[in-house]
């Protein structure tokens, strides 16, 4: 029998902080843009008349120490009217050395953490430097994260939050005295500098018009093709950049229902976040452009939060052992 480290939620919560993982965000996907690592699409499981799906996302991470991480997460929209989170699973990581299980990790903690931290990062990038207003859409978890990671990379004076259930809003306004609860997206979205979309929306629910010139949006919500945050001049407008080339034109429904609308074009997407950080590729060029990372959320990224979990919490002796 081999000895299992298993990390529970507030084990994970409590050893990955948002800070920290904003830089690991920022190592493993200048890693993949390197070719250091390996990213393969997810599989979607989706049985008939299911009320959810079961995603898969595998990868690999090479060099001196190399591992193999798999995330199982079951990703269930109506979840949140239960009181539980739209995406649960865990995360397992294996040695690449021997391939054996080394830790299970609860995957909806690292999955809300790292979400948000790459968003941070995108915004890091590509937000103008001089950005003061916040607009997030959405009261969930990645609301909650997203709260805490942006104001990490720039200097927000006013946070709005827009959310079809009021009282998640104002129970998120209260930890934070910059946040006010707003009646609409569109009153939350015009004039902001930075805006999160966070929600479990299958329709556009932000348009060009309300958008400033010169903001940054990061879509999160939408990650498979049947679904959509943004209208398409949104897409249009916007200097695109994503997580992964692969998965945003097999996945990401923001970008596919404008593609098949005419607004944009093949090539449309201006670079990986990854190719940003290793100078292989140019952010934002001018005050006034619009720019839109997609995140889609990616197996490397999971695989390294579970790679600094494993290894924190092995040194400061946390989490249970069993024998497996």
């Amino acid at each position: 029998m081999s000895r299992l480290l298993v990390l529970n939620e507030h084990d994970v919560e409590s050893l990955l902080t948002m800070r920290e993982c904003i830089g690991i965000m920022e190592e493993a996907l200048a890693a993949l843009a390197r070719g250091e690592a390996h990213n393969p699409l997810r599989q979607i499981v989706r049985g008939a008349n299911a009320n959810g799906i079961l995603g898969l996302m595998p990868a690999h991470r090479g060099g001196e120490t190399p591992y193999y991480a798999l995330k199982e997460v079951c990703v269930f929209p109506g979840n949140p009217s239960r009181g539980l989170d739209t995406h649960l699973g865990a995360v397992m990581l294996h040695s690449g050395a021997t391939g054996e299980l080394l830790m299970i990790a609860n995957a909806s903690a690292i999955t809300a953490i790292r979400t948000a931290a790459v968003s941070a990062l995108a915004t890091k990038l590509l937000a103008r430097d001089d950005a003061k207003t916040l607009a997030i859409i959405g009261a969930g978890v990645q609301a909650r994260t997203h709260l805490e990671a942006i104001p990490l990379v720039r200097d927000i004076e006013e946070i709005r939050i827009s959310s079809r259930t009021r009282a998640k809003a104002e129970a998120l306004a209260k930890h934070d005295k910059r946040v006010r609860v707003v009646d609409s997206i569109e009153e939350a979205v015009r004039g902001a500098d930075i805006i999160a979309t966070t929600t479990s929306s299958r329709e556009p629910i932000v348009k060009r018009e309300w958008i400033s010139d010169g903001a940054h949006v990061n879509a999160v919500g939408s990650s498979i093709a049947a679904a959509r945050e943004l209208d398409s001049a949104t897409l249009a407008a916007a200097s695109l950049f994503v997580d992964r080339r692969e998965s945003t034109i097999n996945e990401s429904g923001d970008y596919l229902f404008a593609l098949r609308e005419g607004t944009i074009s093949d090539g449309h997407i201006r670079a990986e976040i990854g190719e940003i950080l290793i100078g292989s590729a140019r952010g934002r060029t001018s005050r006034d452009e619009i720019t839109l990372f997609k995140s889609l959320g990616l197996a490397v990224e999971d695989l390294a939060s579970a790679q600094f979990l494993f290894e924190k919490a092995t040194k400061l002796g946390r989490g249970a052992i069993v024998e497996f």
